[in-house]
């Protein structure tokens, strides 16, 4: 293994930041497009009619909850910013139903990461090309239609912990004590809920540029220019006064600033890892273990090395990088191909949102339901999305590596 003094190190670290400056270009333009979609109020137009439909039974309210935050990460791409919208409105709803909160965390994360995880679209795009651009770069060449391929079985890992969680975990009631003053908080909090929010032309032109945005993105296979797009569009229409410019552009910083910030030092980290010789030194000192073990045992090691790294980090997308550039050397090793290589990698990733809590799939999600006081972020978010989300993709992430 190569020695590097300091220097030289920092200097390694920032010459491969650019490795990932689109993807965190992307984020950026992402979330002042989603602060600009908010800002139109298009969303709480949506939520109010949500409300309306949702106030039945509990499944179908929390499989209905999963498949709204399913929409914020490729159609409308708001990532969590939606759910401080849709969620404190519905919190006294949530008490008289006797709706287990764990549940709602559960669907929401579910939405959070499903999508992006199978669907090139949005944020899918963004996580997607970076296993591509990650692979190529790390010596093992595939597309990105085979990464989508290769990422349907661990979806269906996480369908299967939602069914679980909605349909046997969660359907008992459960109630919320609260204090005559926490009573009145979340009372407060509900009185929205019958407020009238009519669809203006501000909501059409809004579509209009989600619409246009999304269409430029798949045309094009670049986010960068579907989100420019969408903002021009925010500003064209006046849905955004040019005088708020600004702001949208603090704000969306604010919101994806340091998703895109973590990226770039992952992927600085990624080159001084390969430079150095570090991950050839740990290949060469897996070998051993390699040799002669089932692809069954090496694709679970893999998978819990990775849950260990991403867990601590909280980002699926800033740690693919530093999964890909010790993975892809053991792949081909152990002679897993590259769509199988591809599965590992993405539920690898996948699994720092699930279940950490650093993540936005379990702060977002606490942020809404904790509106009142009345929702521990561990025991009530994270726990819950861990034992549901991150149990299954390990295993459904193995068959992957397994099967294809």
């Amino acid at each position: 293994m190569s020695t590097y003094n300091n220097t030289e190190a920092t200097n390694m670290l920032v010459s491969g930041m650019g490795g990932q400056a689109n993807t965190a270009l992307s984020y950026i333009l992402l979330g002042m497009f989603a602060v600009m979609i908010g800002y139109s109020g298009i969303t709480g137009f949506l939520v109010k009619r949500l409300i309306r439909v949702i106030k039945g039974k509990r499944a179908i309210m929390l499989f209905t909850i999963a498949g709204v935050a399913s929409l914020s990460q490729n159609v409308v791409p708001v990532h969590i910013a939606f759910i401080p919208i849709l969620i404190p409105p519905l919190l006294y709803l949530f008490d008289k139903m006797k709706v287990d909160r764990r549940g709602v965390a559960v669907a929401l994360t579910f939405g959070l990461k499903a999508p992006y995880m199978l669907i090139p679209a949005g944020f899918g795009l963004i996580f997607q090309g970076i296993i591509v651009d990650e692979m190529n770069a790390n010596g093992m060449a595939i597309s990105l239609s085979s990464v989508t391929l290769a990422m349907i079985i661990p979806v269906l890992g996480m369908i299967f912990g939602l069914l679980i969680a909605i349909l046997f975990s969660y359907r008992k009631d459960r109630e919320i004590t609260a204090s005559k003053d926490e009573r009145q908080t979340i009372n407060e909090i509900a009185a929205s809920e019958d407020d009238e929010v009519p669809f203006t032309k501000l909501h059409l032109l809004t579509i209009i540029a989600i619409i246009a945005a999304l269409a430029v993105q798949l045309l094009s296979d670049s986010l960068v220019l579907g989100a420019l797009t969408g903002i021009i569009l925010m500003f064209v229409f006046t849905v955004v006064p040019f005088h708020n410019g600004e702001k949208v552009v603090t704000d969306g910083i604010t919101m994806m600033g340091m998703i895109a910030f973590v990226m770039l030092i992952a992927s600085g980290y990624a080159t001084v890892l390969q430079e150095t010789g570090g991950v050839e030194a740990l290949v060469n000192s897996a070998t051993g273990v390699i040799d002669g073990s089932s692809k069954v045992l090496i694709a679970f090691l893999m998978l819990l090395v990775g849950l260990i790294v991403t867990m601590g980090i909280g980002t699926s997308f800033g740690t693919i990088p530093i999964i890909a550039a010790l993975f892809v050397p053991i792949c081909i090793a152990a002679g897993f191909s590259p769509m199988a290589t591809a599965a590992l990698i993405g539920t690898a990733g996948a699994l720092g949102d699930a279940g950490s809590p650093a993540s936005d799939s379990t702060l977002g999600p606490t942020a809404g339901l904790n509106a009142d006081g009345k929702h521990h972020h561990i025991w009530d978010t994270v726990v819950p999305t861990f034992i549901h989300y991150n149990i299954p993709l390990i295993f459904f992430g193995t068959i992957a590596a397994v099967l294809l």
